[in-house]
């Protein structure tokens, strides 16, 4: 493992410019009257995904690898700008209004990551299958280091306390100096052997603490200062044990650990992938709750209940809707209904719910504090992305069917784009409107309208 800053032989091609002159401000922070119980997710309507963005973005003649993409949209709400990499070695930088091409940054191999966007640096982090993590200044993509970790970095890294933490795809979490791009300290376990899934889990961190998952089943609790292990939890043996020595033939965690409460502490939750949905004490590793239903989970969403959501500026003129031959709005599209209503009438709507996406068993929304399910939905062969929260739903895109939006609190279907895309990447979102490139290299800017206020009278 080597850092190198400043380091020759990467280029960035400046196409374009951004102003900067506005003030950095989270989605979070942003006005919307907008939440989950309004008409809209009641009825279910179509037309609630309206295409703004639809451009072609991958070069064909420069992918690397299988024809797919899975890089996750990272969005600067500050700047109008979207972040996302591509198949043909490249990370875009991109207008969020039009789709706007503003500078690429080249790589050695295909950058099928999940960046991360530092507002207080104006800077970009993200990985390639060349095994590298790149720090880039985001309003022209110049670089500013380069750091090697011998395996494919596609998960998000994190930014903590001058310290950014990163795990590659050959089981090894590294720490790395947030300025300088030198090795601080790293945590390698030898990955299981045989079959594996595809994908791992991405750093967590947590105050003092970070929690990364392996894929020999292995959970584990480090000091973010040292690296030095807190615990560990071997969830492999856990569940063989308690199924009365039935062997597990995948024992990858490939979902990026979740730190949430639960019954009054704080728990990290995972996903093994033949073994079940696991809740951990976050201080002590200790069984919290388990549910070993949830299988083939390979993406893992905290889901909240928003009290607003907010919308993207929209100062210049958004790009019209893509007509006959481009998507199509259409809730009717993909899944068949499983006849699923709205939520019940009284009592209080959920507050938080996990989503789990699992490619062989569908989309399940769990209770954070028990494990137990509160919704399953059973979807057509074939993969699916993790759900993205937009405007208080969820965003699901599929390898077959297109992208779809759902309910969050019964997991019905609201709307999808159809059209003929797949899509294998994570969708990245900002108030009401949300990123995701399909694995035909087109990226889709999708709006979602707000329900119109009840009639009165």
């Amino acid at each position: 493992m080597s850092g190198h800053p400043n380091g020759a032989g990467r280029r960035a091609v400046a196409v374009g410019a951004v102003a900067i002159g506005l003030a950095a401000v989270a989605c979070e922070g942003l006005p919307n009257a907008m939440s989950p119980e309004l008409p809209l997710w009641v009825h279910h309507p179509g037309g609630a995904l309206q295409p703004f963005v639809l451009r072609t973005l991958s070069a064909e003649t420069r992918a690397e690898g299988e024809p797919w993409e899975r890089s996750r949209p990272e969005i600067d709400f500050a700047h109008r700008r979207v972040f996302v990499g591509s198949s043909d070695r490249g990370l875009y930088a991109l207008n969020a209004v039009n789709g706007a091409t503003l500078w690429r940054f080249e790589t050695d191999d295909a950058v099928h990551s999940e960046p991360l966007y530092d507002g207080a640096e104006d800077a970009l982090y993200f990985g390639s299958n060349d095994g590298a993590l790149y720090k880039v200044r985001a309003v022209d993509g110049a670089l500013l280091w380069r750091f090697s970790t011998n395996a494919q970095v596609t998960r998000r890294p994190v930014v903590h306390r001058g310290v950014v933490y990163v795990a590659n795809a050959n089981d090894t979490l590294v720490a790395i100096h947030q300025k300088s791009g030198e090795l601080l300290w790293y945590r390698h376990r030898q990955p299981a052997l045989g079959m594996g899934i595809s994908g791992y889990a991405g750093p967590t961190v947590h105050g003092d603490r970070v929690y990364a998952a392996f894929s020999d089943g292995t959970v584990v609790a480090y000091e973010a200062k040292d690296g030095a292990e807190i615990w560990s939890r071997d969830l492999t043996a856990e569940v063989e044990q308690a199924r009365s020595g039935e062997e597990l033939r995948y024992f990858d965690i490939d979902t990026t650990p979740i730190v949430t409460p639960v019954g009054g502490d704080e728990a990290v939750v995972f996903a093994s992938y033949e073994g079940g949905l696991f809740a951990r004490d976050a201080r002590t590793g200790e069984a919290k709750w388990e549910n070993e239903a949830v299988t083939g989970v390979t993406e893992l969403t905290l889901w909240t209940n928003p009290r607003r959501a907010p919308t993207l500026p929209e100062k210049a003129a958004a790009a019209p809707a893509p007509s006959a031959g481009g998507a199509t709005s259409a809730a009717s599209a993909g899944p068949p209904s499983d006849g699923a209503g709205p939520a019940p009438a009284g009592g209080s709507a959920p507050q938080r719910l996990l989503v789990a996406a699992s490619g062989s068993t569908g989309l399940w929304a769990i209770d954070p504090e028990t494990g137990a399910e509160k919704w399953h939905r059973d979807l057509p062969a074939g993969g699916i992305t993790a759900a993205t929260t937009v405007a208080g739903a969820i965003l699901v895109g599929t390898t077959r069917y297109g992208v779809f939006l759902f309910y969050p609190l019964d997991g019905g279907v609201i709307d999808a784009i159809a059209g003929g895309a797949s899509f294998s990447g994570n969708a990245g979102a900002c108030g009401t409107r949300a990123y995701i490139l399909s694995n035909q290299g087109v990226l889709f800017g999708l709006q979602v309208r707000p329900p119109p206020p009840p009639r009165r009278g």
